[in-house]
């Protein structure tokens, strides 16, 4: 079985998925923390593996940058290859104040003013939400391993520039929401998950910080955003 973006046969893709934008975070992750790893996708450079950590069977594919990139793999996961979980893990520009460089957010909730909601599945409203069960199973992971978690709504963004630089009416959204972070997929994740009955769940670090200025380097977003990765894996979530 394949889709058009997706050439992984049927039972090469574990049933909790590991998504970051990057495909070659896909990439580091699959070769720092799996064990008897196979790449079961390569379709338009979007990399899919699947390997073992900790004896467990689990998958680590690219989502690419924003809600329909994400939205499109998501999709084809759940509904053609049996995926029961997803966990988005991002980079994120910071908008609280208390938050600083690689710090790690567990998302509670996504805010947007994408029509992707409603144009995909007639949904109303500007939040959409992770599974709560899958959240308590991170929180659990976080605090076995000694991590600290920022948790709080979020902003997923269509735009990625603005004509005039910072928008005020993106802040304003900030600060009316009390959002903690901005990033460009979860909100997309979020739908589809619902749409089919289907876990999904974000933990973001912050890469940059739209108050301070703050920043970090490409090579930095790529290999440095080491506790959310380490949280997803160590949740327990997976099956043999």
């Amino acid at each position: 079985m394949a889709t058009p973006h997706n050439k992984a046969l049927k039972g090469e893709i574990a049933r909790t998925v590991i998504m970051p934008g990057d495909p070659l975070r896909a990439k580091f992750i699959a070769d720092t923390f799996l064990e008897d790893v196979k790449m079961f996708n390569d379709v338009r450079n979007m990399f899919g593996f699947t390997g073992t950590y900790k004896g467990k069977k689990v998958s680590v594919m690219g989502s690419g940058m924003g809600i329909p990139s994400i939205s499109l793999y998501a999709y084809e996961l759940y509904e053609f290859y049996e995926v029961e979980n997803i966990i988005r893990v991002g980079s994120a520009g910071a908008y609280a104040e208390d938050l600083d460089i690689f710090d790690t957010v567990l998302v509670t909730g996504s805010f947007s003013e994408s029509s992707f909601a409603k144009a995909y599945g007639n949904y109303d409203g500007k939040i959409m939400y992770p599974d709560e069960d899958l959240n308590d199973k991170l929180r659990d992971s976080a605090q076995n391993s000694g991590i600290d978690l920022h948790e709080g709504l979020i902003c997923s963004s269509d735009p990625f520039y603005y004509v005039n630089g910072m928008d005020e009416h993106s802040l304003e959204n900030a600060r009316t929401y009390n959002l903690l972070a901005v990033e460009m997929e979860s909100f997309g994740l979020f739908t589809v998950a619902k749409s089919l009955n289907k876990k999904a769940a974000c933990l973001l670090t912050i890469s940059d910080h739209l108050i301070n200025h703050k920043e970090t380097s490409a090579q930095e977003r790529q290999t440095r955003l080491l506790d959310m990765i380490k949280i997803a894996l160590d949740a327990d979530i997976y099956g043999e």
